[in-house]
């Protein structure tokens, strides 16, 4: 009998075929930006040679870098102290049934405010400070983490907490044996989604009241109808996000939970 090919084997032509394939999608979708910049101003679309000088102004000069450090610093630590909150949160939802049924409702609502909306309150209560971006990326993750943890633990097999408590298993014992290892592949789904929503409100709260980072640097290169620095800016946003998910966040989220793939595997 014929064995299947192992991904180990496999891997380097898949990666080399989708390495191709995007990058045949890169080109084209350049030579449209191109084609069209041809038929425009450049305060309304600069062609790409022109969001390349703009770029390479603001690398030499180190305003990329001071402005990517700060907006980097808010995301981390307003995400960070959503996933402290939101993961005992989560497993307390689950875990108490009254508890989680009484509270339901208000992750909907929690999840469908928008971020301008967090940005204005972040205003109000902090001023234009570190705290408003901070608090915005805080709202915008925190219902997102709480709600696939929140799913995980309703996923923990009835029968091991059961037997756990027959078998007087202290309660700390059944949270690392028993609920962690169910909800950590939740937790990671729900982490890396609330990670790309709260990269892009801070830009958001930034634009509206902040005075450094990438979203103020992009709301001063629009007032003074630099477009080409306004593209700048959002290709560097871009790049960060797919530089996040596709170097770190996804390979971590592969590496930690490989053992479900295998175990998944006939």
């Amino acid at each position: 009998m014929r064995q299947p090919q192992t991904i180990a084997t496999r891997a380097p032509g898949v990666l080399i075929d989708l390495i191709a394939k995007r990058s045949a999608l890169l080109v084209v979708l350049v030579g449209i930006w191109w084609l069209l910049s041809l038929r425009y101003p450049h305060y309304v679309l600069p062609g790409p040679l022109r969001v390349w000088d703009a770029l390479s102004l603001i690398i030499d000069n180190g305003d990329l870098w001071r402005n990517l450090a700060v907006t980097l610093k808010r995301v981390c630590i307003g995400f960070g102290l959503a996933a402290v909150v939101s993961v005992p949160l989560g497993i307390m939802l689950g875990a108490i049934r009254p508890l989680g049924e009484f509270f339901e409702p208000v992750l909907p609502v929690l999840n469908t405010v928008s971020s301008a909306i967090w940005a204005i309150f972040g205003i109000i209560w902090f001023s234009i400070s570190e705290a408003s971006i901070i608090f915005v990326v805080f709202m915008t993750a925190m219902p997102l983490i709480i709600t696939n943890v929140w799913q995980g633990t309703r996923a923990v097999n009835a029968d091991f907490i059961e037997l756990a408590h027959t078998l007087r298993m202290p309660g700390w014992k059944v949270m690392r044996k028993i609920y962690l290892p169910t909800v950590m592949p939740y937790f990671f789904s729900g982490a890396r989604l609330a990670f790309g929503f709260g990269w892009r409100v801070s830009l958001v709260a930034e634009t509206i009241g902040a005075s450094s980072g990438i979203g103020y640097r992009l709301r001063q290169a629009a007032d003074l109808i630099q477009t080409d620095q306004v593209f700048a800016w959002t290709l560097t946003m871009i790049a960060m996000m797919v530089a996040l998910e596709s170097g770190v966040l996804k390979p971590l989220e592969n590496h930690l939970f490989r053992w479900k793939k295998e175990a998944e595997t006939p």
